[in-house]
């Protein structure tokens, strides 16, 4: 009977490093006949195929010049197509997940936001344009000013509630515990 020997893969610590064994790395090749390099790139054999070539890097590159996105459609196709891009690329569809960040700088919350919106005003805005903001929009339809216009009374609701979540957010700022 052999005697069992000690190997360095057995207990804790560990003696060699995570990751590393002793089996084979896979590796597959680029599919480019006679290359022998890794082929980490994938790229469509196809037009909205869900089959790949796995190229290298050099070859990639090649294919991709090659590429022609419009292959098989018509002009008219072609066109809609690139003009559903270009709509893509101008406008910025934000990401849900983002939704909760509110300003971007993490000092406003979405609800001041809101009402720096409802005032016309930049999110950096200060408190004192603000209440610039807030003076001009109540001269212009407040309810004395504008008698029996219910448009400019809606605005006059809002925009009072928009100063007030400002005016709280700005005491808040301001105070400070004893």
């Amino acid at each position: 009977m052999s005697r069992a020997k000690r190997s360095d893969d057995w207990g804790f610590p560990r003696w060699r490093p995570y990751g590393v064994g002793r089996e084979a790395q896979q590796v597959r090749l680029c599919d480019r006949h006679g290359c022998s390099e890794p082929g980490n790139c994938p790229a469509p054999k196809s037009p909205n195929s869900p089959e790949r070539w796995y190229f290298c890097t050099e070859h990639a590159a090649e294919y991709n010049r090659g590429w022609d996105y419009f292959a098989g459609l018509s002009a008219e196709e072609a066109a809609e197509r690139a003009a559903d891009e270009e709509r893509g690329t101008r406008s910025y569809a934000r990401a849900q997940h983002y939704a909760w960040g509110g300003s971007g700088d993490g000092t406003r919350s979405a609800d001041e936001m809101r009402a720096l919106e409802v005032l016309g005003l930049d999110p950096d805005a200060d408190f004192e344009a603000t209440k610039k903001a807030w003076r001009a929009l109540a001269k212009e339809c407040h309810p004395d000013v504008k008698p029996g216009d219910a448009d400019a009374a809606k605005r006059f609701a809002a925009g009072q509630a928009a100063f007030e979540v400002l005016k709280q957010a700005e005491d808040r700022k301001s105070w400070k515990p004893d």
